[in-house]
C-alpha cells in the first residue's frame, strides 16, 4: 500500500444549486475542466467541499459521481472529518467499496485532542480503514498540530503514504525533510506559500483557489518543477492576490466566487455559510476581477 502521490491534487468544491441541494452535474463539469490542466489527482469533500454541512449520504454522492467522472484517469482521494473514530473508519471503507484511491485524513473535528488522542484516532483509521493515506496537518484551523516528530512516530504505519502540510510555517518543510528523510509524500496546503514550499523541496501541492484558473495553477506547478524560477516568481506574483483568497475565514466563498467568475461553477454555499454579500462581495470581486483582467497567455496542457 505505497503509492506516491505527486503533483497537483486540487481541493475541488461541491456545487450545490441555489436551493442547496447537491449539484452533482456542475461538479462533474467542473472536475472534467480540472482533469484536462493535468492535475494529477482530485480530493473531493474536504474542508473547501463543505464535508460538514452534507449529509452521510450526500457526501457518499460526491464520491461516487467524482469517480465515475475520473474514470482511472488519476486518482481520487476524500477528504476524512467525521467526528468519532468508529464513523471515520466506516467512511474509510465505504469510499473504497466506491473506488475511492484514498483518503485525505482530518483531525477530529468538534474535538481538540491531545498529542496521544491524536496519534490513536490516526492510527486507528490507517488499521482499519483500509485505504492509503494523506494526513492534513492544519493546526491553525482545527487546533491539532502533528509536528514532524510526530509524523516520524507514525512512519511505521504503510498506510500513511503522504500528508498536507498546512501549518502556515515554510520552516516545516525542512524540519519534516530532516525528520522524515523522505518517508512521505509532502504536499504543501498553503497556496500563498507554494513557491517557497517548491523551493525548499516538496512532492505536490492540494491546491484552493487555483481551482477557478486551473490552466496557470498547473503551469506555475510545472514551471517549479522545471526549476524555471523567474518564470515561476512572475506567476506567482499574478496569481498571489487569488491565492490570499484561500487563507480567510470566507476561503470557500471566496473560492466559489473565483470559480464562478471563470465559468465553472457557482457560489451557491450551504448554510449556515451565506453568500458574500454588500462591500466584502464587492471588495473580492474586483481582486478577481483585476487579476483575470491581467491574466498571462497560458496554453492549458
Amino acid at each position: 500500500m505505497q503509492p506516491y502521490w505527486t503533483g497537483v491534487f486540487p481541493a475541488v468544491t461541491t456545487q450545490f444549486k441555489q436551493d442547496q441541494s447537491l449539484d452533482l452535474a456542475a461538479t462533474s463539469r467542473h472536475l472534467e475542466a480540472l482533469m484536462d490542466s493535468g492535475v494529477s489527482g482530485l480530493i473531493m469533500c474536504g474542508s473547501l467541499g463543505e464535508n460538514q454541512t452534507m449529509t452521510p449520504e450526500e457526501k457518499r454522492a460526491v464520491i461516487r459521481c467524482s469517480v465515475e467522472t475520473a474514470r482511472n484517469r488519476i486518482p481520487v482521494l476524500s477528504g476524512v472529518a467525521e467526528s468519532s473514530t468508529a464513523s471515520a473508519v466506516q467512511y474509510v471503507r465505504d469510499v473504497k467499496t466506491l473506488g475511492a484511491s484514498g483518503v485525505m485524513l482530518m483531525p477530529p473535528m468538534s474535538y481538540r485532542g491531545d498529542p496521544r488522542e491524536s496519534m490513536t484516532y490516526l492510527r486507528t483509521v490507517a488499521r482499519q480503514g483500509g485505504l492509503p493515506i494523506m494526513i492534513y496537518n492544519n493546526p491553525i484551523s482545527y487546533f491539532n498540530d502533528i509536528t514532524p516528530a510526530l509524523f516520524a512516530e507514525l512512519a511505521d504505519e504503510p498506510a500513511f503514504v503522504a500528508l498536507k502540510e498546512s501549518s502556515g510555517d515554510p520552516r516545516r518543510i525542512t524540519e519534516l525533510h530532516n525528520a522524515i528523510g523522505g518517508r512521505y509524500a509532502v504536499f504543501t496546503g498553503v497556496d500563498d506559500l507554494m513557491l517557497e514550499a517548491s523551493i525548499l523541496g516538496i512532492d505536490g501541492w492540494v491546491a484552493g483557489s487555483g481551482i477557478g484558473f486551473p490552466a496557470e495553477n498547473q503551469h506555475l506547478w510545472e514551471l517549479t518543477r522545471a526549476g524555471q524560477w523567474d518564470k515561476a516568481r512572475a506567476l506567482y506574483r499574478w496569481s498571489q492576490p487569488l491565492m490570499k483568497l484561500d487563507t480567510h475565514v470566507h476561503f470557500i466563498q471566496y473560492i466559489k466566487l473565483i470559480v464562478q467568475e471563470a465559468g465553472l461553477g457557482s457560489e451557491w454555499v450551504r448554510e449556515p455559510r451565506l453568500k458574500l454579500a454588500g462591500e466584502e462581495r464587492e471588495r473580492v470581486l474586483n481582486v478577481i476581477r483585476t487579476a483575470f483582467a491581467r491574466r498571462p497567455e497560458i496554453t492549458a496542457k
